[in-house]
């Protein structure tokens, strides 16, 4: 069978386009991605479905589990959880790593090693969280793999609560955004802890490393990371004008980079690049498939599915929507039988494909039917 294809016009996109003269958004990290909140969709991708150390921002998913022990009643923000020798001396004071400065064989509040955790980026409480809830840290970091797993985060592996440099400790840019996109619309009433500037504790205090919070307008989250190995990152989150975006990128060579590129990837991230809507779910596409043996020539085809085109707004002149089957199909065919594919596609942009569905019925023809049928197809070739 021949493959049909049929080119869809998008006027109202390409109008007011300009021409696309340069790729979209560069950047020196070595690996970076720029996702749309509200869709999910990646709208810059830079190496960004290879896993890699992830160091501090690891500590998203030591506080997903954190909040979702409290969610469910077994931990409270009132617990006094207690300070191990382990949580001491591997992210105490005693480890020149970055710390709350718990005190070995104290007590911590639960509500503080949770404002630790997000603007100290205390390794002491990580490892304090992950022996309440897991029994030991490394129990817990394979309850974090499985629980990343779960959610669909498949880079992730996990082997301590703090993103210390270890072999086994790697995600994904792609997945720390969809972590924190996760974190945004899951736990609204504590993603406020991530915008908080300082935290004081045992009179001692820190402020929040995030580059973007006081300068960036919008900007409310989330975690900075740097370690030797993976060099300055972040996850950063900002909201303007009801849209919200997220951005993540690591291997920058100082903090002072790292604040740079931070501003410069929110800013086009906000302003270089847009989410366009270009079929809702169950509409109708311009274009008729061909059937054959049918008793109709041809079937109306409608998208399964929102589809949206999250990309550079340079690249919406060049936006191509092509309906995508194996044709002519062959009836009879039911209603809401996928028979093809609408495939996005687009300079700098993921190519999307979406499953087209037939809009009726059309029942196979009578033996007479079908042999007229077969007689015109073989007259025409």
């Amino acid at each position: 069978m021949r493959k049909i294809f049929g080119t869809i016009a998008l006027i109202f996109l390409t109008a007011a386009a300009p021409a696309l003269a340069q790729p979209g958004f560069q950047t020196e990290a070595s690996h970076a991605v720029i996702m749309d909140y509200e869709t999910g969709e990646v709208l810059f991708n830079h190496n960004g479905d290879e896993a890699m150390p992830p160091a501090s921002m690891s500590k998203m998913m030591t506080v997903l589990m954190v909040l979702e022990a409290l969610e469910a009643g077994s931990l409270s923000l009132d617990d006094e959880l207690p300070v191990s020798v382990h949580a001491w001396r591997t992210g105490g004071a005693a480890s020149g790593s970055s710390t709350m400065f718990l005190e070995v064989n104290s007590r911590a509040r639960v509500e503080d090693l949770l404002h630790g955790v997000i603007i100290q980026s205390g390794n002491d409480a990580c490892i304090v969280l992950a022996e309440a809830i897991g029994g030991s840290e490394s129990a817990f970091a394979d309850m974090m793999t499985d629980r990343a797993h779960e959610l669909g985060l498949t880079s992730a592996s996990f082997a301590n609560a703090t993103g210390w440099p270890d072999p086994g400790q790697m995600i994904s840019a792609r997945d720390l955004a969809e972590l924190a996109r996760i974190l945004i619309r899951d736990h609204p009433d504590y993603y406020g802890l991530w915008s908080e500037r300082e935290f004081t504790y045992n009179g001692i205090r820190q402020y929040n490393r995030n580059p973007l919070l006081g300068v960036f307008s919008g900007a409310d989250g989330l975690k900075t990371g740097h370690t030797e190995d993976s060099g300055y990152g972040l996850v950063g989150s900002a909201e303007r004008d009801g849209e919200r975006r997220i951005i993540v990128f690591n291997g920058m060579p100082s903090n002072a980079d790292r604040a740079t590129e931070a501003e410069r990837m929110m800013r086009a991230a906000l302003s270089d690049y847009g989410v366009y809507h270009l079929f809702s779910d169950g509409d109708a596409v311009d274009h008729r498939a061909e059937v054959f043996m049918g008793e109709a020539d041809s079937i109306g085809l409608q998208v399964q599915g929102d589809v949206t085109a999250g990309l550079h707004r340079r690249s919406r002149r060049d936006l191509r929507v092509t309906v995508n089957y194996d044709g002519p199909l062959v009836a009879p065919i039911a209603a809401g039988d996928v028979v093809g594919t609408l495939r996005v596609e687009a300079p700098d942009y993921e190519t999307h494909e979406y499953p087209l569905v037939a809009t009726e019925d059309v029942a196979r023809k009578g033996l007479m039917g079908r042999i007229g049928a077969a007689l015109a197809h073989m007259i025409r070739g």
